[in-house]
């Protein structure tokens, strides 16, 4: 296979994709270099699709090779094991943008691989992971409506910047990732520092532009390279069964949509479905049936889909009654549980979580593994979804996806509302279990971590408060619905999740099952998003206004000590034996980092109390002039060594023990006696000199 490549510019870094070198047997590869970052990404699809196959089986991975950043896994095998974090929520995003892109009725197997093959930690692999991806899809045989690119917005020093480096990142107050086509943008995932809607509007719009052109590189690149596509038989229903199903049960499906209450009305929904294949057949037979089960199935699908479409368009009315723009019933409860450190329930509508707050110290932080190198994460959110929460049986065990990647953007949205660590030094683990779930458990998350933590006495810079929005598109007329249930994200256009305080955005994340969505309905969705987001936390207000004064009395505490770093090593002493005499005495634990900051965690008032006074001892200077209650360590012949305080010594000379000759100082003073000493001076290489006091 003859090697084909093409190269571009983007931010002041050469992009190239080329093909025919590597994985020549996949359907499509591509291997794109972006500076010294090289991924490669394969796509392969089964030409056939299964016989009784009626949803699209798409699976896509991102993996991270250690050996991509010159480094081996530091787990006990030595080799790459399950997906981290990281690599779970780029394998979300990437889905995420490719899926709406397939042809409707494609239903073949098909197996996307994004693999990161080196990485110069400089340009991330996350801002060109789906581009590779779309580029591998293109030239392959399999149908694709691309070409899509995707990239990351950063904003440092005021000014966005696309696909920013890894130190331009850390200093930015965005990180927003997105993809689109040359028309309109189809995945949004991002969490910023109080960003103004206005100011998210315009990383969009910087960010669509880099992203037509990168489409426009594509294009280059697939007429170079692009496979003949296969030609598939798109699975449709029979048109003149579904004449018949539309006809007669329309009126049944309208009376089923409008019926309260989550369970009830998908029970009445059932219902209508039963009914569909029971006439089916008693009217075709059960031979027809059997040889037409996409049509039957279907049929009911489309029914359902239209008629709920219909209502909210036309009519102007949601299934359960509301206004477009009304937000369900909510109510807010804090310090629920009685032993944990803070615990809140947010309930809105028929979605409840239960949010707790653990507060921990140094030891308990996150160890983050992945390309970059190794650090520590203090705050941290987890999100599990039980199967009763929807009234159903069994479950699996372990997070899944889509259990990491709600929990990760709760996690981002809470995040910039934080304390520093030098203002409030503990772990914060917030959990969140979802109890009910009938739409958005992800920004009830929000609600309750943040309710939990103010309850829990942890100073945040602001209440987050998150609320999801969805849209119905039908031609040229769009409806965007504030607080969207369970069925309107099902049969909808668009989940559009926005959280944030009173003044700006913490995060946002935009899924779609069209080709795009236009900046008309983005700004839309964003001014319903505001208004409600400000209406939820007005609701928590009336629950608890402001952070507790005073912590849990179950809750440990933390002090912080600045010391100077010469004083580090003399803190802990001969291979540790100052810190472990401290630890063994108070009960507490000391905790020193880098910058010669001393954490003292304990779960009682005096063993910290304790602990800082034993630290403050070891790390005191003695000053000239000062008189010291010291206690007697040596007896010798020309004077006493008075210790002053733990670590420090002096000589109190036998001439000046005394007013009178003292012959024998062992026989008058023994060590261990209390004596009242003045600190006369300090020789050059730091020695006390002693005086009686």
């Amino acid at each position: 296979m003859e090697k084909k490549i093409v190269k571009t510019m983007l931010g002041g870094v050469e992009l190239s994709i080329e093909t025919g070198r590597m994985a020549r047997q996949a359907g499509g590869a591509v291997l794109l270099q972006y500076g010294e970052t090289v991924l490669l990404a394969t796509a392969c699809a089964k030409q056939e699709a299964k016989e009784d196959q009626d949803f699209f089986p798409l699976t896509v991975d991102y993996q991270e090779k250690m050996f991509a950043a010159g480094r081996i896994p530091g787990n006990f095998f030595k080799r790459e094991g399950r997906p981290s974090t990281d690599e779970t929520l780029i394998t979300r995003l990437t889905d995420r943008t490719l899926r709406p892109l397939f042809p409707e009725g494609f239903f073949n197997d098909v197996h996307v691989t994004v693999t990161v093959l080196s990485y110069d930690d400089v340009n991330s692999p996350e801002g060109v992971a789906v581009l590779a991806a779309s580029a591998a899809l293109a030239i392959s045989p399999i149908p694709f409506n691309g070409p899509v690119s995707g990239v990351v917005v950063g904003l440092v020093e005021g000014k966005f910047i696309v696909n920013p480096s890894l130190e331009q990142m850390n200093n930015s107050r965005l990180k927003l990732s997105m993809a689109g086509t040359k028309d309109a943008i189809t995945m949004v995932e991002a969490g910023s520092d109080f960003l103004t809607e206005e100011e998210m509007l315009e990383a969009l719009k910087v960010g669509h532009e880099a992203i037509k052109t990168l489409c426009a590189f594509q294009d280059d690149f697939i007429k170079v390279a692009s496979k003949e596509k296969w030609n598939v038989t798109l699975k449709q229903i029979d048109a003149d069964f579904w004449s018949v199903i539309d006809k007669e049960f329309t009126d049944k499906m309208v009376k089923a949509l409008k019926v309260a209450g989550k369970l009830e009305k998908y029970q009445a929904i059932d219902a209508v479905k039963e009914s569909i294949a029971k006439f089916a057949v008693e009217k075709y037979g059960q031979e027809w049936v059997a040889a037409h089960k996409f049509s039957v199935s279907n049929a009911f699908d489309k029914l359902e889909s239209k008629e709920f479409r219909k209502m909210i368009v036309a009519d102007k009315l949601r299934a359960d009654g509301r206004k477009l723009d009304e937000i369900r019933e909510i109510t807010c409860e804090i310090n629920v549980l009685p032993r944990v450190h803070g615990s809140a329930l947010f309930t809105r509508g028929e979605t409840q979580s239960l949010g707790t707050v653990t507060l921990g110290a140094g030891k308990d932080e996150v160890m983050v593994d992945g390309l970059n190198t190794m650090f520590k994460k203090k705050f941290f959110l987890h999100y599990n979804f039980p199967a009763f929460s929807v009234n159903e049986v069994g479950g699996r065990p372990g997070p899944g996806r889509r259990e990491i990647g709600h929990g990760a953007l709760a996690e981002k949205a809470i995040s910039y509302a934080i304390p520093s660590e030098e203002s409030f030094p503990y772990v914060i683990r917030i959990v969140s279990d979802i109890l009910e779930s009938n739409g958005s458990s992800s920004m009830a998350t929000v609600c309750s971590g943040s309710l939990a933590l103010m309850q829990a006495g942890v100073p945040l810079k602001s209440p987050i408060a998150g609320i999801a929005m969805g849209l119905i598109k039908e031609d040229d007329s769009h409806v965007v619905l504030t607080d969207i249930a369970g069925l309107e994200d099902h049969l909808g256009d668009m989940d559009f999740k926005v959280a944030g305080g009173e003044n700006g955005i913490t995060a946002l994340q935009m899924d779609i099952k069209i080709t795009g969505v236009t900046f008309e309905i983005m700004t839309q969705a964003l001014e319903q998003a505001k208004k409600a987001r400000l209406q939820i936390l007005e609701k928590m207000y009336s629950t608890i206004s402001q952070s507790n004064p005073e912590l849990s009395k179950y809750a440990p505490r933390i002090e912080c000590i600045s010391i100077p770093e010469d004083k580090v090593g003399e803190l802990i002493g001969p291979g540790g034996k100052n810190i472990r005499r401290i630890v063994e005495e108070t009960g507490a634990v000391v905790d020193i980092q880098d910058g010669g900051l001393v954490k003292i965690f304990s779960n009682n008032g005096a063993s910290m109390e304790a602990a800082k006074a034993e630290v403050m001892a070891i790390i005191r200077e003695p000053e000239v002039g000062e008189t010291y209650n010291g206690t007697i360590k040596r007896v010798l012949d020309f004077g006493l060594f008075v210790e002053l305080f733990p670590g420090k010594e002096g000589l109190l000379h036998v001439s000046k023990v005394s007013d009178e000759f003292i012959k024998d100082l062992a026989s008058v003073y023994s060590v261990g006696d209390k004596i009242t000493v003045v600190l006369e001076k300090k020789d050059e290489k730091g020695r006390l000199n002693l005086k009686r006091g």
